[in-house]
């Protein structure tokens, strides 16, 4: 009963003028970035950060709005998935599979719907599920000391490759640079300065928000500058939408399929560092083995694309879990979210649900809000949408340069942090060219002093006996769960690809 007396009250907190039109405007501008390839829930999120901040939005606001964003944009994937064969993001690349065939049949307006309706069933049960699971995870989490933190901070990297990594070494090394990144400024314990080389502006390390600009926004702008592609809108118009509203009869079939997945998905995203491409992937995967008897699964079967998109936005609901309960972001946008939550003074764990309750709860309230804006949204208005492809990337990344530059100067006033962004930029370019995940660098600069101190106070406490790291059943269950997701994605990865590459190889002999 306490539960729903606090969500009585997140609902007074989010049901403000000033909330539901955040909630609006984030649910908006999160469908357009995740329609256009590329961007994304995690540099949706990123962009718009500056905005939150330059806006002068408290903690509840900034965190409806930015969360707002994240579930558009989860929703706003499909879009050129299901068009143009393009993934948004990673999680829509599974929808790719079916979605794409059914709009080349001129059932593209049906997909996009069957979709829409899909991403709110599982991120509404996955909301009900971040109500009853996070409070008992809290329980749990009090029972944590230095060495099972350091634990679990270590599982977070290990785990972070997922399974879109296409090698673990090089997820392995962004995990070591962002945690190298995180030891520049005063040791918080010796008083000692790191890494900083006489520059005062770095005594206080460096600012996460900055690196997450730089690193996400900014080397977009740069990656578009090196390409110039404009292709890919111009395609846009030739798929037909066809009927907007899916007919009854596959909805009612599609329902047993969107339940089971959104439970699917939702677990995946529990696990921290799993995410929604796991969950999308693993949707699909147990779908498809369980249903599909004709072999239809790859020809525009619509639980082929209610699969997927169910288990891809319980998996975004799920990863919120673990970084409100525990403090360690259960995917790379969550890790964003992590970062906008520590800008705010607020430090996610066991103590934010005592001592933060109004922003727990007002941020879960909206998060209701925002799914059935984000469904009466969503359908009437998949035209729209759909034109937002045919934007040319010309116009829309000076608009995303401009923000990322207003915005940190905005933040911190400080010409200094604006060359660290764009030097935070340059980098984000170069992994990218170089296929190294940047979300374990941003990890490794929000966790990288709490996991140092962690370790620290570990040792210390136990007279530098080093074996207090896997002293007791909950560490050593940690690291038994870290080893395990460190291994696994390797394993799951290469189904992926090699899924992946067989559907691009089938595409190219039908066009042939």
């Amino acid at each position: 009963m306490e539960t729903f007396a606090n969500l009585a009250d997140g609902f007074a907190i989010a049901l403000t003028w000033q909330n539901l039109l955040l909630a609006l405007l984030g649910c908006f501008l999160g469908t357009v970035m995740g329609a256009l390839p590329g961007l994304g829930p995690s540099n949706g999120v990123a962009i718009l950060i500056p905005l939150a901040f330059t806006l002068g939005l408290g903690a509840t606001p900034s965190l409806i709005l930015l969360t707002s964003v994240y579930y558009g944009a989860m929703y706003g994937g499909r879009i050129s998935s299901i068009l143009l064969n393009i993934p948004g993001d990673e999680p829509a690349m599974m929808t790719c599979l079916d979605g794409h065939p059914m709009a080349l049949k001129g059932m593209a307006g049906e997909a996009l719907s069957l979709s829409g309706v899909a991403s709110f069933v599982g991120a509404f049960l996955a909301t009900w599920g971040l109500i009853l699971l996070a409070p008992q995870l809290v329980k749990i989490a009090l029972l944590f000391g230095p060495a099972e933190y350091f634990a679990l901070f270590a599982l977070a990297f290990m785990t972070l490759g997922g399974v879109s990594s296409t090698n673990q070494a090089k997820s392995a090394f962004a995990a070591a640079l962002g945690l190298g990144l995180a030891t520049v400024g005063v040791d918080t314990q010796t008083g000692v300065p790191r890494f900083t080389y006489g520059e005062v502006h770095l005594y206080d390390g460096l600012d996460f928000l900055v690196a997450i600009v730089g690193l996400f926004a900014l080397s977009e702008v740069f990656i578009f500058l090196e390409n110039r592609h404009g292709g890919a809108e111009a395609d846009a118009g030739k798929v037909k939408i066809g009927r907007l509203y899916p007919p009854l009869s596959m909805l009612k079939a599609c329902v047993p399929t969107m339940l089971r997945t959104s439970f699917l998905g939702f677990l995946a995203g529990v696990l921290p560092g799993a995410g929604a491409s796991l969950g999308s992937f693993i949707s699909y995967s147990m779908e498809k083995r369980l249903v599909d008897k004709e072999g239809t699964f790859g020809t525009g079967d619509p639980r082929g694309v209610a699969a997927p998109e169910a288990g891809n936005n319980a998996a975004a609901g799920g990863a919120l879990v673990p970084m409100l309960a525990l403090g360690v972001p259960g995917s790379g946008t969550t890790a964003v979210l992590l970062a906008v939550l520590l800008a705010l003074n607020i430090t996610p764990g066991p103590l934010l649900f005592t001592q933060n309750p109004d922003v727990v709860w007002g941020l879960i309230a909206a998060l209701f809000i925002a799914n059935f804006m984000l469904l009466a949204m969503n359908i009437p208005m998949v035209g729209l949408f759909t034109r937002v492809l045919m934007v040319p990337s010309r116009i829309l990344m000076p608009i995303v340069a401009m923000v990322s530059f207003v915005g940190i100067y905005g933040i911190s006033g400080s010409t200094f942090d604006l060359l660290v962004m764009i030097g935070f930029g340059v980098m984000g370019w170069v992994l990218r060219k170089l296929d190294v995940p940047l979300v374990p660098i941003i990890l490794g600069t929000l966790l990288g002093n709490a996991m140092e101190n962690n370790l620290r106070r570990a040792v210390t406490i136990d007279n530098g006996d080093w074996t207090t790291l896997i002293d007791s059943p909950l560490s050593i269950g940690l690291w038994s769960i870290a080893l395990i997701g460190f291994i696994l994605p390797l394993i799951i990865g290469r189904k992926v690809k090699a899924g992946m590459h067989a559907r691009r190889d089938e595409e190219g002999a039908l066009s042939d």
